[in-house]
């Protein structure tokens, strides 16, 4: 609603952007997106329509022909595009946590090379961390790659992968003894390797198999995929930075940025679920009067609105956070912890006054309804964030006696 989750301070140029972005979402995402999303259709006009805006170049570099902009303005974007579908946000968020990736970390040439057409959108990017086999726990990875000459070759299976079926460059995060004597701690012997591949399922180049779309719940319409890599091989240059043994380092820089994005998802979401439930409440009548006029349901909407507003502000500010060149785990890991967290019970709370429509699929707070449950396992579990927060603050607030 225009009275919820406003920024202050933002540029004439920022305003711009997200009123641009916020009239997209209104006309042409919103109207289609539960259609869509029943038939777990990927939405090619809504996509090239966010290449048109520029939106896969918006925190690109503008020497690269991207448009330069802050981690803000992007994480504000999010937001809205979230708020009419929150498969949409997916397909540019994997997008730019590699195009991010490769800024602060590629070699000359690697930037050179990608980041040009990542800002056209003629390449699509997605990021591959976890495994079958290991959860959140990253020094878990048993996917492998090892030097043959000038090359690396690739073997295991990558799992969760967004965009894996239509992306056509994948950050993949896989073990690498080579150089790391045995003993090596586990974090220090893993290397990102950018993997060029065409889009679609099956073989997509030699020893690299998407075997296709995993059937979720929700967040549909956007390809959740497995990546098998079986004798992959990979030129020497496309190390991400040229050097091996900085994977980890580099993925959760990364993935800080991801978690921003999680929480701009569930601020989108949640604000879309506050819009329907205040709408529906002074529709629906209940004993002679708008269900609004009841004590109870006012007090449901003074909680989701008051939810709405405080998961905005700690989503602004981890992105300034990362935006003024500061570390910000501390503050991503509160921003994505609290906005998931919010974002499951406003939605809860606006499917409750919806009544038994809300069971229906007719009506879009059924949608959300499935797609908030991926904001709490989406970028590190609620748990995961709870363990950044804890040992962050006993570093911050360490006792001196």
């Amino acid at each position: 609603m225009a009275r919820l989750a406003q920024t202050a301070g933002l540029t004439d140029v920022q305003q711009e952007i997200l009123s641009t972005v916020r009239d997209f979402v209104d006309k042409e995402i919103i109207p289609v997106a539960t259609e869509l999303e029943h038939r777990d259709e990927y939405p090619q006009q809504i996509v090239d329509g966010l290449k048109e805006l520029g939106l896969f170049g918006l925190m690109i570099p503008e020497e690269y022909g991207g448009l330069g902009e802050s981690l803000l303005t992007y994480a504000l974007c999010v937001e809205e595009i979230a708020r009419g579908w929150m498969s949409v946000s997916g397909i540019i968020n994997t997008h730019f946590i590699v195009a991010y990736m490769l800024k602060q970390h590629g070699t000359q040439e690697q930037k050179d090379h990608f980041l040009p057409r990542m800002a056209a959108g003629d390449i699509r990017g997605a990021f591959s961390m976890s495994e079958p086999g290991l959860g959140s726990d990253v020094s878990a990875i048993t996917s492998k790659a090892v030097k043959d000459g000038e090359e690396y070759v690739l073997n295991g299976q990558k799992m969760w992968l967004t965009n894996g079926g239509t992306s056509s460059l994948v950050a993949v995060l896989v073990r690498s003894d080579e150089g790391h004597p045995e003993g090596t701690a586990p974090h220090k012997s893993m290397t990102t390797f950018l993997v060029e591949k065409e889009p679609g399922f099956g073989e997509v180049r030699p020893g690299l198999t998407i075997p296709g779309k995993i059937d979720k719940m929700g967040y549909k319409g956007v390809d959740t995929t497995e990546l098998i890599m079986d004798g992959l091989r990979i030129s020497a240059d496309r190390v991400l930075g040229g050097v091996t043994g900085r994977g980890f380092y580099q993925m959760m820089d990364g993935v800080e940025v991801g978690r921003v994005n999680v929480a701009a998802r569930g601020c989108g979401v949640a604000q879309r679920a506050f819009e329907l439930g205040v709408q529906y409440a002074q529709q629906r009548h209940t004993f002679g009067k708008a269900i609004a006029q009841h004590q109870a349901i006012q007090f449901k909407l003074a909680e989701m609105a008051t939810k709405v507003e405080a998961a905005h502000a700690m989503m602004v500010n981890a992105a300034r956070k990362k935006d003024s060149g500061e570390r910000n785990d501390l503050e991503a890991g509160m921003a994505k912890y609290l906005a998931s967290e919010y974002c499951k019970e406003v939605v809860e709370d606006a499917f409750r006054i919806h009544g038994g429509y809300g069971f229906s699929k007719e009506y879009e707070i059924e949608r959300l309804y499935r797609e908030a449950p991926m904001l709490l396992i989406g970028e590190g579990t609620a748990e995961i964030q709870k363990m950044i927060i804890g040992r962050r603050l006993l570093e911050e607030y360490r006792f001196q006696g």
